[in-house]
């Protein structure tokens, strides 16, 4: 940062000592300086601005700004039967080195992500299959899991990082709080170990939108650029995505999907964490987190027991499971009422008793 400063200042005083070397304006010497700092003073805020634009749409901006340039100088070579002296003409050749160059300037900024390596190595390639993009969130990177999906290879195509997921990333990772610190430097991690897989294209896009603000916002304008889809954890993310069109991979609604399928009436051995919330209840937890709500299981925290499933609730959150706690002398009972559980009942048969044990106190 000190060297740009220091250029900036020599920038300024190299222009206001031209200045009053030269003196352009004849209005004596301090006022040409003030000129000569003031002109400067505006070439400096330019540059900060431009250091803040991608330098793909940079150089699309001037490759655009020739092409036009070359474009208006052709077409005043071509009217040459026409009289140069006429005001008329001399308009519309003025109006032209002036138009045709500001809408090659407009244009090419606005395609400079086509000037990208990746993308002039896409004109040169086959025309079979197109490259599909996803881009990753700061929230998936430092969750950790996309790197063992990515690593089944489920995940297709080429991994976008933008820079200003990176420099998002970069800000937690050097936070003053140890715990956001941890989790910004296992994203750094996660990046790192998704980069060495062999399979697995990532590519670091340097394409920004300096006129928004919001991190989120900038992931769905590089999606629409780039047709690609965001690979996020966010929730407020996918549902602002989706409303604007751009295609989102959650990886919590792929972990959801993935979730073992449990039926009433199933047996299952779960180890008891802690109590409930309701009386005689214990809670069990399985390896993919989902929380196991049993009856009957407060006596028996700390132990690996049976239970046999009563009901499934899926909510937005995930998957709860509710079952019954199964004592040693009563495991044989419910696995043979299970395999009579969808069997008619006679209208004439008595329903079953509940043993004296397993019926709630």
């Amino acid at each position: 940062m000190a060297w740009f400063v220091l250029a900036r200042v020599l920038i300024v005083g190299a222009v206001a000592y031209s200045a009053a070397l030269l003196q352009p304006l004849p209005v004596g010497l301090i006022a040409n300086i003030a000129f000569a700092v003031v002109l400067s003073g505006l070439v400096v805020a330019f540059e900060t601005r431009v250091r803040e634009i991608a330098p793909s749409r940079v150089l699309g901006a001037l490759l655009g700004c020739a092409v036009g340039l070359a474009i208006a100088r052709a077409i005043e070579s071509g009217l040459f039967f026409a009289d140069n002296s006429d005001p008329k003409v001399e308009f519309l050749h003025s109006f032209l080195l002036i138009v045709l160059p500001y809408l090659g300037l407009m244009l090419g900024a606005k395609n400079g992500e086509w000037l990208e390596p990746a993308q002039l190595l896409g004109l040169f390639r086959a025309t079979g299959s197109t490259r599909r993009y996803k881009i990753l969130d700061t929230s998936v990177i430092i969750d950790g899991r996309i790197a063992d999906v990515c690593d089944t290879g489920f995940i297709d195509g080429t991994l976008v990082i933008p820079q200003f997921v990176l420099k998002e990333l970069q800000l937690v990772a050097d936070s003053g709080d140890s715990l956001k610190r941890n989790r910004g430097r296992r994203g750094l991690d996660i990046l790192q170990k998704i980069q060495k897989m062999s399979g697995i294209e990532v590519l670091i896009s340097d394409v920004d939108f300096p006129e928004v603000k919001e991190v989120d916002l900038k992931l769905i304008e590089l999606a629409r650029t780039l047709d690609a889809k965001i690979v996020t954890n966010d929730f407020n993310l996918n549902k602002v995505a989706q409303l604007r069109g751009v295609s989102v991979l959650n990886v919590n609604e792929l972990a959801n999907s993935l979730k073992p399928v449990v039926l009433p009436g199933e047996i299952m051995k779960v180890f008891i964490l802690k109590e409930g919330k309701e009386y005689s209840q214990g809670v069990a937890y399985l390896d993919d987190g989902t929380m196991v709500v049993v009856d009957n299981a407060r006596k028996m925290i700390s132990k690996t027991i049976d239970i046999v499933v009563t009901s499934v609730l899926q909510t937005t959150a995930g998957k709860m499971i509710f079952g019954r706690y199964i004592e040693p002398g009563m495991a044989a009972q419910p696995q043979a009422s299970s395999h009579v559980i969808d069997r008619p009942r006679s209208a004439t048969a008595p329903a079953p008793s509940i043993p004296a044990a397993a019926q709630p106190t």
